[in-house]
């Protein structure tokens, strides 16, 4: 009988199965640009047509940890056996704390943010840390907002304020914002104006038909400089530049292009809501948007930064009432940031359990807050390793979301869309994990309302 002989690298490669997966969603960014062709030989992604630099650097460096799927103080162990610990430490703390959230689908976040309720924990997401500011303005004030399609057939004006979309999200000019034709707007870039509102001169203000360089800190005086030009109110020339850092004749001319734009939009990035004001800052920007209705059509939106901050805003908003920082231990959900926002909750020592899932505390909190994190027991879900989980009590290593986990997303402008994975993982999607980590919590909460009903009384009869 003949042998066959080997098969030779070349030939090896030749059998490795080619496939092309289109309108793939790239969920490495707000934008969640569903329009990437994925070319996928076996488990690597070698070409991801339409993607930006950050989307292809996401689909291309793409790859499986071969590492177990579960860590039990730091030893591999099986799946089950981290479910089992993960549900005992949860369900035996006296206040839990579940954070991140904003790298995972809606699905995932639905599960967690019900863990959060069987155990009356706090629930808070990466927009704590990022765009909290923008969520307490938008209950304070409202939002004047639309669809990113709106702004590509619709704005003739184009603002962005404390963003630098040329670098944080490079496909925001040339698919949402200023270079696309519309339907209200044939020729593209030539019927934009596009004005930048900054501290520096960034990337994105070399697009700029107008660049407004303002002084740093100084947010809340440019919107309030514009509300009262907005409202033909008499502004003192020096004190206005002495305020903002820019001329009052300047913001005039700006007001008044504003006011003869058919449909103005603006952009506001980290520049704004985590410099001095935040909160005030943002409330300011949403005001001048509401303001500017009373002239010409206005909207708003934040530049949110990963894939899925905005689907965690939602989720934790329809599930509790609130889109970050809810503390469940009353029984109800109760909204304060500061008070019950993770950084706060580690650093001031009070959480004795926690679960964190798609997000890096130990890389980027406070000094207080990583020192008690590291002290207590957590559970910690991530497709890499981190230094989150290298000091979890259980560490998952989860499929990525997207590219090997289906399921939906949240776009920037509160518009779901559906992914469409390139390929399988060998490790479980987080979806999978807390499910099972749900049902555990569900059973050992059971048995502990069983054993306080049956315990005798200590009170006097």
């Amino acid at each position: 009988m003949a042998v066959s002989p080997p098969l030779d690298a070349k030939q090896l490669d030749n059998q490795v199965e080619h496939k092309v997966v289109q309108d793939a969603t790239c969920t490495f960014c707000g934008c969640v640009c569903d329009d990437i062709d994925l070319h996928v030989e076996g488990d690597k992604i070698v070409d991801a047509k339409r993607a930006c630099v950050l989307g292809s650097s996401w689909f291309l460096n793409h790859e499986i940890e071969h590492r177990p799927s579960c860590h039990i103080d730091g030893n591999p162990a099986e799946v089950a056996q981290g479910v089992e610990r993960a549900a005992q430490i949860l369900a035996q703390s006296k206040y839990p704390l579940i954070y991140g959230l904003s790298d995972t689908t809606s699905e995932s976040q639905r599960v967690a943010v019900s863990i959060a309720d069987w155990i009356d924990g706090t629930v808070d997401t990466t927009t704590s840390v990022c765009h909290g500011p923008s969520g307490m303005a938008f209950q304070g004030v409202g939002e004047v907002t639309c669809s990113l399609g709106e702004v590509r057939n619709r704005a003739d004006m184009v603002m962005f304020w404390g963003s630098n979309p040329a670098e944080s999200h490079p496909r925001h000019f040339t698919k949402y914002s200023l270079m696309p034709k519309g339907m209200f707007v044939p020729n593209g870039r030539k019927d934009r104006t596009a004005v930048i509102v900054d501290v520096r001169k960034t990337k994105s203000a070399k697009a700029a038909d107008i660049f407004v360089q303002i002084k740093p800190r100084s947010d809340f005086e440019g919107l309030w400089t514009l509300r009262a030009l907005a409202q033909d109110i008499e502004l003192d020339a020096d004190q206005v530049l002495a305020d903002t850092g820019y001329p009052l004749d300047k913001w005039q001319d700006l007001m008044d292009r504003m006011k003869r734009a058919s449909f103005g939009v603006i952009f506001f990035g980290m520049g704004l809501t985590m410099t001095r004001g935040k909160h005030a800052n943002s409330e300011a920007l949403l005001a001048l948007t509401r303001d500017m209705n009373r002239h010409t059509r206005f909207v708003c939106k934040p530049n949110r930064g990963h894939g899925n901050v905005t689907g965690a805003d939602n989720v934790v908003a329809w599930r509790t009432g609130y889109p970050f920082g809810v503390n469940m231990s009353r029984g109800y959900p109760r909204f304060n940031p500061g008070e019950y926002t993770a950084s706060d909750v580690l650093a001031r020592g009070e959480a004795d359990a926690a679960m964190i899932i798609a997000s890096d505390p130990m890389g980027n909190f406070s000094q207080p807050a990583r020192e008690h994190l590291k002290s207590i027991p957590y559970i910690a879900f991530d497709p890499k390793e981190t230094p989150t989980t290298r000091h979890s009590a259980v560490a998952f290593t989860v499929a990525t979301y997207g590219i090997n986990v289906p399921g939906t997303v949240y776009r920037m402008d509160d518009v779901p869309i559906p992914l469409r994975p390139a390929f399988e993982s060998p490790h479980p999607s987080d979806l999978e994990l807390l499910t099972n980590i749900e049902k555990r919590v569900r059973e050992l909460k059971k048995q502990q309302s069983a054993v306080k009903k049956h315990r005798p009384s200590l009170r006097p009869a």
